[in-house]
């Protein structure tokens, strides 16, 4: 998507084929900065820190982690420490682990000296796949805001999102923002809710950045209002991403997900999850079982900003030994989803729907 005006990606090879560069996202919106990446532990690091962030981009990185642990050692032993070490990084999202699993399946039988080179290869292509995968869920995303735009005569289709499951979440195009952009693209009328989405705020930082970026009309909004528009039949439907769906549908997600979806629900607002195949956790069926990453407590206390001297930093927003808790992400019950929105076409949120866009899951999910 657009970054300063000019087509950019979250994550590509550095100019010497070897190093990876990422957009440090702990800075935006005040800088936009690139960051290379030269080790395991960098990009470990970039991943923990959420330097990255997002289901899909951890996962590329992980892929890009495990080349890069290659070049400095390709045994076996080598392969499963990294392995073991990127995965430790985030525990709910699930495409971190699929990705470091596809890695190791295509370099595992190789000998060790092809080993790095093939772990870039398989990166590259899992980079490239989440682009066009984006793509196509926002094309199917494009046909449920033209039916709002249709039934609303042309006015502006007002849209609600929460955390920031865009461009900056994946490679590029992102995932709920990706029927937004090709529907701004495409000259329909819409405006976008932008959730603040504490305590990180990646709602404000991240997707009202990239919006802006992009020219999408939209305004921010502080978590809490989200249900107050919805009474007001100010929004016309919600897309949120997600970190991991279940084989049943139910969704983990920023935290603050579940009570959008509650006021959806109570208001009669569409709901829709989206969310691309590698997402999909096959070997899970009740959210109940999603790992829940709890994060510092730092993050509720502190937020980060820009002082009036232009400097960007850190300050207490709450009293001096003030106890608190920091959940990332909570989980949204599939009953509450009215469909998910996928590269291969918009389902139910149940069992049967999603198997029937992913039919050779059968035999795995059953």
């Amino acid at each position: 998507m657009k970054l300063e005006g000019s087509p950019a990606r979250t994550i590509e090879r550095a100019a010497d084929g070897w190093r990876v560069t990422i957009i440090d996202q702990t800075r935006l919106p005040h800088e936009i900065e690139r960051v290379t990446l030269a080790s395991v532990d960098q990009a470990a690091h970039a991943i923990r820190a959420m330097q990255v962030r997002g289901a899909p981009l951890i996962g590329v990185t992980a892929a890009y982690g495990l080349a890069l642990a290659l070049r400095s050692d390709p045994s076996d032993a080598g392969l499963a420490q990294a392995h073991i070490f990127l995965a430790e990084q985030r525990p709910t999202a699930v495409n971190l682990r699929w990705a470091l699993d596809e890695v190791r399946t295509a370099v595992a039988r190789l000998p060790e000296r092809e080993r790095a080179e093939a772990a870039y290869m398989r990166a590259d292509r899992m980079a490239d796949d989440d682009v066009e995968t984006c793509r196509r869920i926002g094309a199917h995303g494009l046909e449920i805001i033209k039916a709002a735009s249709a039934a609303k005569g042309g006015r502006p289709v007002n849209v609600l999102t929460h955390c920031n499951a865009g461009w900056l979440a994946c490679v590029d195009w992102g995932t709920a923002t990706s029927p937004i952009y090709q529907a701004y693209d495409a000259g329909i009328a819409l405006h976008v809710w932008v959730d603040e989405t504490r305590p990180r705020n990646q709602g404000a930082s991240l997707t009202a950045f990239e919006l802006s970026q992009h020219g999408v009309p939209y305004t921010l909004i502080v978590d809490n209002a989200g249900g107050h528009y919805m009474q007001q039949g100010e929004v016309d439907l919600c897309i949120v991403g997600t970190d991991r769906v279940t084989a049943s549908g139910d969704v983990a997600n920023k935290i603050g997900t579940y009570l959008k979806a509650l006021a959806a629900h109570d208001n009669g607002v569409p709901f829709y999850v989206a969310l691309p195949y590698t997402t999909i956790d096959w070997s899970l069926t009740s959210g109940a079982d999603i790992p829940i990453e709890e994060r510092s407590a730092d993050e509720v206390l502190k937020v980060a900003g820009r002082l009036a001297d232009g400097s960007v930093d850190s300050v207490a927003i709450a009293a001096e030994g003030t106890p608190a808790r920091n959940p990332g992400f909570d989980v949204t019950p599939a009953r509450l989803v009215t469909g998910f929105i996928t590269e291969r076409g918009v389902t139910p949120a149940t069992r049967e729907g999603l198997l029937s866009l992913y039919p050779e899951r059968k035999e795995r999910a059953a």
